[in-house]
């Protein structure tokens, strides 16, 4: 399996790609980030009550478990769309400097 041309240039990524995915991300965020918040609201307003010190362990360690999963999703969407944000603005970049070094050049090219 050789890399062609057309190839590679289907895999690199581009402006548009990365802008599309990291609004995928953060919309995807959102309703994550909302979901955690009421998870812990609900777990706040409905304390696990028993005599077993064990049985409330057990409570306290999967309450802990919920919050934290569902926190560490919305946080991983969070830093994929500043990531890909940042991807983004880092091609854009890219393309503008190559741009007008390409304009340059051409211009010296015309003096000559």
């Amino acid at each position: 399996m050789s890399d062609t041309p057309s190839t590679k240039q289907s895999n690199s990524p581009s402006v548009w790609r990365t802008m599309t995915g990291a609004i995928l991300a953060g919309t995807m965020a959102f309703p994550l980030a909302k979901l955690s918040s009421k998870i812990a609201q609900s777990f706040a307003e409905h304390p696990f009550t028993s005599e077993n010190q064990t049985a409330l362990k057990i409570a306290i360690a999967l309450k802990t478990l919920v919050v934290g999963l569902s926190t560490l999703a919305t946080g991983i969407f969070c830093i994929a769309a500043l990531g890909l944000t940042a991807l983004s603005i880092q091609i854009l970049w890219q393309n503008l400097r190559s741009a007008l070094t390409s304009s340059e050049s051409e211009s010296m090219d015309l003096s000559e």
